[in-house]
C-alpha cells in the first residue's frame, strides 16, 4: 500500500528556503522563491511573513491560507 507523503518537520533556513522532513524520512530542502506567485502567495514575499510557516494538514501552511501539497515540496525539493 501506498504512503501518503506528509510533512512531519520543517526548519527555515534563510532567504526562501526550507528544510522539510517527511514521514518518509527523506529530508529535502525547498526554495520558494520562484513558487510566490498568485494574490495568495503575494504576503509570503515578504521574509517575515514567509517565515511564519506552521505544520498543519501534513504540510506547511501561512496564517493567510497559502499552503503547498507535500507531493509539489518533495518533487522540487534537493
Amino acid at each position: 500500500m501506498d504512503m501518503f507523503l506528509e510533512v512531519s518537520d520543517a526548519r527555515y533556513i534563510d532567504n526562501y528556503k526550507i528544510r522539510l522532513l517527511f514521514n518518509n524520512g527523506e529530508s529535502k530542502t525547498v526554495d520558494l522563491w520562484n513558487q510566490l506567485n498568485g494574490k495568495v502567495f503575494e504576503p509570503l514575499r515578504t521574509l517575515d511573513y514567509f517565515k511564519s510557516f506552521k505544520i498543519r494538514f501534513n504540510t506547511i501552511e501561512w496564517e493567510n491560507g497559502a499552503d503547498f501539497a507535500p507531493e509539489f515540496l518533495y518533487e522540487i525539493g534537493k
